[in-house]
């Protein structure tokens, strides 16, 4: 079965990082395929037009995917489509795994520093209207704004919160540290445990 994986990182930050990551990768079995790699101009121009239409963009993106890999950088876990995709990640059903790359050079050569899990910045609760993503932001646990709808426990592969203390998903996902752990050789194999782990 053809592995799909949309690759999700801060566009600004970390592209130049990014792209030395999907290129240590294409010496992958030809089943698997990458996503999320945009040209920044167009990006950038769907950026500015709405955010409906950027939520459409990146919606578009993740569709036949199985795994959701974010790339994750110094800043990563503050940005909003990052959360997003994310979000939209879990409703789908793909398998999510957080790879560090702040050990990669960037196009001046230099690294960058560790920032938080951006899989530790989103949640789910419940509440008697239903479970609901949730967001850390102004150092609190807010209710996810860019999506409001209630989320089917039966949709999770994984066990559904019982609370209203929010499960942050990164409990449920695995991180990962490129240079540190080798990544040129092993991502591959890190997708795989994404997606066995979410049944893809």
């Amino acid at each position: 079965m053809a592995r799909r994986t949309f690759f999700s990182f801060h566009h600004d930050e970390d592209n130049w990082r990014a792209w030395n990551v999907r290129n240590s990768w294409v010496v992958r079995s030809q089943d698997q395929i990458d996503r999320g790699f945009f040209d920044s101009s167009v990006f950038e121009a769907t950026k500015n037009e709405s955010a409906t239409a950027l939520k459409n963009f990146l919606r578009n993106g993740l569709e036949n995917t199985s795994v959701t890999c974010v790339l994750t950088g110094e800043l990563t876990w503050q940005r909003r489509w990052v959360r997003y995709e994310i979000v939209r990640s879990v409703l789908k059903g793909n398998g999510l795994l957080t790879v560090d790359i702040y050990g990669v050079e960037n196009r001046r050569g230099m690294v960058g520093s560790k920032g938080a899990d951006p899989l530790a910045q989103v949640g789910l609760y419940k509440v008697p209207g239903g479970i609901f993503f949730a967001e850390w932001k102004g150092g609190k646990w807010v209710k996810y704004d860019d999506y409001t709808l209630a989320v089917p426990a039966g949709d999770l592969w994984f066990n559904a919160p019982t609370s209203d203390t929010v499960v942050q998903i990164s409990s449920h996902y695995v991180r990962y540290d490129f240079t540190k752990q080798n990544g040129r050789q092993n991502i591959g194999d890190w997708i795989e445990t994404a997606a066995g782990l979410a049944g893809r």
